[in-house]
């Protein structure tokens, strides 16, 4: 399947800002900028990266706002001249950082929109991401809800069935003839619940909040990582285009992500490993790795969440209303909104 996935989702007119040009920083700026971002890191006990399809060009697969992005094309009535495949893109410069970063503790958590698989295929535990729009390679049973890796993209798109039933393998109780369907969001669909709640809560947790690859006009994905500013974190942005959010974050660093991570990791004295298909989960046999968020993993940053809320001091005479919403509840309702706003993989450098 073309990387250009997009084509089988239904139509919508909405896409936002399209081909804003592109901006580079001089490379003397790029270099102190980095290092402030390494500093930023070290003094932060909880960091989150937030990922978007900037991440994901070098590896052959277009962006949507670029300047030579999917729909910016698609206004001239073009198409991307590239044509990778899900199966033979690989993960990039920046998706092996990030799985190192995480390894070495300087990374806690990434939650992406992007559906591509390349942060599953770089060997990153499912303990350490959220994927709000999907990913093309798993299959979600429509009884049991476990997630299974494939190895080879989905053969639909739009949580549509595949022809395939569920195999019931794992822990807890075995699924009988549940039918299979894609992890592909389309237009009218909501984000995976426990994904987003993980999200949410990592993301207000974080001291330091990082974007990468995004113009951040999604919503709620692109606001998450504005969840930490009232509690006083950090938002750094990394992307070629001017972003919703350029003016709310601390530093803005304008070149490629590819560049900034192996800046970011050599001061951390972090290497960046090669991509191995040993440690790719879709190189193995079919179904035989799960992808399920486990609820009681869920629950379990539920404490530390509710530990750091009590730490700094949130709770102040609050109704009942309000502290459903500071404990995240009020997920449901952002939910809501992406109608209109959240195609899978579909934010630009």
């Amino acid at each position: 399947m073309s990387c250009n996935y997009a084509e089988g989702l239904s139509k919508y007119e909405n896409k936002g800002v399209l081909g804003v040009a592109e901006v580079f920083d001089s490379p003397e700026l790029i270099e102190n900028k980095c290092e402030q971002l390494v500093k930023m890191m070290l003094s932060s006990r909880h960091t989150v990266i937030h990922t978007g399809a900037g991440i994901s060009t070098s590896a052959g697969i277009p962006d949507f706002r670029g300047p030579k992005g999917v729909w910016t094309l698609e206004e001239k009535g073009e198409k991307p001249s590239v044509n990778i495949s899900f199966s033979d893109a690989v993960p990039t410069k920046t998706h092996m950082a990030l799985k190192a970063l995480v390894s070495a503790g300087h990374v806690q958590y990434i939650v992406s929109q992007n559906i591509d698989g390349l942060h599953l295929r770089s060997g990153l535990a499912r303990e350490y991401i959220s994927e709000l729009h999907g990913n093309m390679f798993l299959e979600v049973c429509t009884k049991c809800r476990r997630q299974y890796v494939r190895n080879a993209p989905a053969p639909t798109v739009g949580k549509k069935v595949t022809g395939n039933i569920c195999p019931g393998v794992g822990i807890g109780r075995t699924c009988r003839g549940g039918k299979l369907i894609d992890n592909i969001l389309d237009w009218e669909h909501d984000l995976p619940e426990n994904d987003l709640q993980l999200a949410f809560m990592h993301s207000t947790m974080a001291d330091l909040n990082i974007c990468l690859g995004s113009t951040l006009q999604i919503i709620p994905s692109g606001d998450l990582p504005l969840k930490n500013l009232k509690y006083n974190g950090r938002l750094v942005i990394c992307n070629l285009q001017p972003t919703k959010h350029d003016k709310k974050a601390d530093m803005k660093i304008s070149t490629f992500v590819d560049e900034v991570l192996e800046k970011v990791a050599k001061r951390l004295g972090v290497e960046i490993p090669d991509y191995q298909s040993d440690d790719d989960p879709t190189k193995g046999i079919m179904y035989s790795t799960q992808w399920t968020i486990s609820s009681t993993f869920i629950k379990s940053l539920e404490k530390r969440y509710d530990a750091m809320v009590k730490e700094r001091g949130i709770f102040k005479k609050r109704g009942p209303a309000n502290e459903k919403v500071e404990k995240g509840e009020d997920i449901k309702t952002d939910k809501k909104k992406i109608k209109s706003e959240h195609l899978p993989n579909e934010t630009n450098k």
